[in-house]
């Protein structure tokens, strides 16, 4: 399996860990109003930025963070295990789950206050900021991950068609200058935002996979094609002919 279910849970500490201190990377902040829905949940969106925001501070707390900011999102996983709401307070939990040289997999485990769970998995590949390729993380870097996993060669592997379904349905979905990132993209939590609208129980713990094949820009023309297969729902968004990334939302079993 791609994905594993239940996600891998936070690594027993080894004397090395504890010693050096590198176990799960620990933040916490407040869940805002404009992170939750009507019903006052937290919002998938707003759940791939608290992804982004750990994963930012976690760069400043490790050896060489510093000349680690080249980051592309390829996947991210988000299990919703009990739904956080507003006025909660949010623990997160980063750590390394698997990893290569040049790309990784990271867990953040999200707990509120209120009882609410979220667990996510990121597959990560770090690029070159100069080049933008694809570049090997430093020894020094590495080492803190390699310490919390035993998967050291990770590789990459699709967990989602890349072809939109025949009999999908299709709407427009404009983009906004607000979706885009630094480098001119539309931000990988951006996509959220419209997986949000897929959801059909969100009361019940459900999966959500988003995987990035090609980026956005705000002058493309999206479309987001729709199928349900009667135990979830794929999703495809679609610039022309080309899909630029591919979704699924299911339940928990």
């Amino acid at each position: 399996m791609v994905i594993a279910t239940p996600l891998p849970d936070i690594p027993e500490a080894t004397p090395l860990v504890v010693e050096r201190g590198w176990g799960p990377y620990t933040t916490s902040w407040p869940v805002r109003l404009a992170d939750t829905d009507q019903h006052r949940r937290l919002r998938l969106d707003a759940i791939a930025r608290y992804m982004q925001d750990i994963g930012f501070e976690h760069l400043d707390h490790t050896p060489d963070g510093k000349v680690h900011q080249g980051w592309v999102v390829r996947r991210n996983v988000i299990d919703v295990i009990r739904p956080i709401e507003f006025g909660a307070d949010v623990t997160l939990r980063r750590w390394c789950a698997a990893t290569s040289n040049r790309w990784c997999n990271m867990r953040v485990r999200i707990d509120g206050s209120d009882g609410g769970l979220v667990e996510t998995e990121a597959f990560l590949i770090h690029f070159d900021m100069d080049s933008g390729l694809p570049a090997r993380m430093s020894d020094a870097f590495l080492e803190p991950m390699l310490a919390t996993t035993t998967e050291h060669r990770l590789r990459w592997k699709a967990a989602l068609p890349t072809t939109a379904a025949d009999d999908a349905l299709t709407r427009e979905y404009p983009l906004r200058t607000t979706d885009l990132d630094w480098l001119g993209h539309v931000n990988n939590a951006a996509y959220f935002a419209a997986v949000e609208d897929l959801v059909e129980t969100p009361d019940k713990p459900f999966r959500t996979v988003v995987e990035y094949a090609k980026s956005l820009v705000l002058a493309d023309d999206l479309t987001i094609a729709s199928v349900a297969d009667g135990v979830g729902i794929d999703a495809w968004f679609i610039v022309g002919d080309e899909v630029r990334a591919s979704a699924r939302v299911e339940e928990l079993r």
